[in-house]
């Protein structure tokens, strides 16, 4: 049963991998396609390429969400990684279905909390305070002051330029800060099933402890990171429509000016910190300071105002969901 588990939650999880891969993908491509620096297809396959390679450069994320929660060994373990898991792809899908950029790293830690608090496993309180809560708070507000700034500085050197030939350059910049958004994406979210994984493995005694956590198997970084490229490809129109066009129209240079800050968000965190932030905060975030660039009523606050609410019920009903199917599944397995 304990074998059969496993194999299950590892299909599962890389599951949700694919579903973080489609669920997200606007993250990286919305921008240039609602500018038209790409064709969605072209913006996808890059995407796609890109998110596989930052998914296999770093584990830091995977060992900082592998270790928030002692689960229990064995199949009780696996049953509450398994309702992390499930929770996360209900509000995956909840927030896909109804077009809303919510969060697939925080509804993986609200399930993964929601679903230890359920089974009475140990919560590591300060280490999601301070990797979690607080990257939380603190990234989409860098971001949107980042783009902010950056924006401005752009408009002052380009005040001059001939409007064509800059928009043009802007539309090739798009390209690169694309790729970057992609990489950035695929070294925070495929990461963090890679510790998913590899805590269901730990607690089965598939792999050893180290440090903190387990060393993450090459195999494990290898299907987590073709999982979320496949994902991606398959795109994510809904969520695309609402970042690219509804929340602020965007032209070339913003676009890039959105992607670049985003994306060093990212990277800076996942390097520097080790902290799973989530990627829609950030860019999200960004295209609205691009947008109070131009005049504060160019951001259309009531879209924006929705998901925030999608981004402050991620963790909570996350973890309710998880621990609902905790619940049922325990009481059937025992």
């Amino acid at each position: 049963m304990e074998t059969v588990g496993l194999v299950v939650l590892i299909a599962v999880a890389l599951g949700f991998d694919f579903t973080n891969g489609f669920h997200d993908a606007a993250n990286a491509i919305a921008t240039s396609v609602s500018t038209r620096a790409l064709t969605p297809r072209a913006a996808l396959a890059l995407a796609a390429v890109f998110n596989l390679a930052g998914s296999l450069v770093s584990v830091k994320v995977a060992n900082t969400v592998g270790s928030i929660v002692d689960a229990p060994e064995t199949t009780h373990g696996l049953v509450v990684v398994f309702a992390a898991v499930v929770g996360a792809i209900v509000w995956n899908l909840i927030t896909w279905y109804f077009g809303l950029p919510s969060s697939s790293s925080h509804a993986l830690i609200g399930g993964l909390v929601g679903a230890a608090l359920a089974s009475g496993s140990v919560v590591h309180w300060a280490k999601i305070l301070e990797k979690v809560v607080i990257p939380m708070i603190v990234s989409p507000l860098v971001g949107f002051a980042g783009a902010f700034l950056l924006m401005l500085v752009l408009l002052w050197l380009f005040r001059r330029a001939n409007p064509s030939r800059a928009n043009r350059g802007f539309k090739y910049g798009q390209w690169a800060s694309s790729a970057a958004m992609a990489w950035g994406h695929g070294l925070q979210d495929a990461q963090k099933t890679m510790g998913v994984i590899t805590l269901a493995l730990l607690i089965t005694h598939h792999v050893s402890p180290n440090g903190d956590f387990a060393v993450v198997p090459l195999w494990v970084k290898l299907a987590c990171a073709v999982a979320i490229a496949a994902g991606t490809y398959s795109g994510g129109w809904r969520i695309m429509r609402t970042l690219g066009r509804r929340v602020f129209k965007l032209d070339n240079s913003a676009g890039f000016t959105a992607q670049t800050v985003a994306s060093s968000v990212l990277m800076t965190t996942a390097y520097v910190y080790a902290a799973p932030i989530s990627t829609t905060h950030v860019i999200t975030s960004s295209v609205m300071g691009v947008g109070a660039t131009r005049k504060f009523s160019a951001v259309r606050w009531g879209v924006a105002g929705n998901i925030l609410v999608a981004w402050v019920l991620t963790l909570p009903m996350a973890g309710l969901v998880a621990a609902g199917v905790y619940a049922v599944v325990h009481l059937f397995v025992g």
